[in-house]
């Protein structure tokens, strides 16, 4: 689960330089876009918080896995011992 979590952030932040990219290109090589800045630079704004709290998401999704996984492999080698 955290793998596909980190490919979203991943993508999220690719979309949100390329929104950024795109406050630097002019308006007349691309037409019927927008040619306000601000718009560009918001939505490359919220593109990037998203990824950033879906990595987030990612790294604790990550780490609990990771303790769950070592906590029931502490519970195999208790219940070995035991017999």
């Amino acid at each position: 689960m955290a793998r596909n979590l980190y490919i979203l952030a991943a993508t999220l932040v690719l979309f949100s330089a390329i929104s950024c990219a795109a406050v630097f290109l002019g308006g007349s090589s691309q037409p019927g876009l927008p040619g306000n800045g601000s718009l560009w630079k918001t939505v490359s704004l919220f593109l990037l918080v998203g990824g950033l709290v879906v990595a987030l998401c990612g790294m604790m999704t990550a780490m609990f896995e990771q303790v769950e996984r070592r906590n029931e492999e502490q519970r195999r080698r208790e219940r070995a011992k035991r017999r």
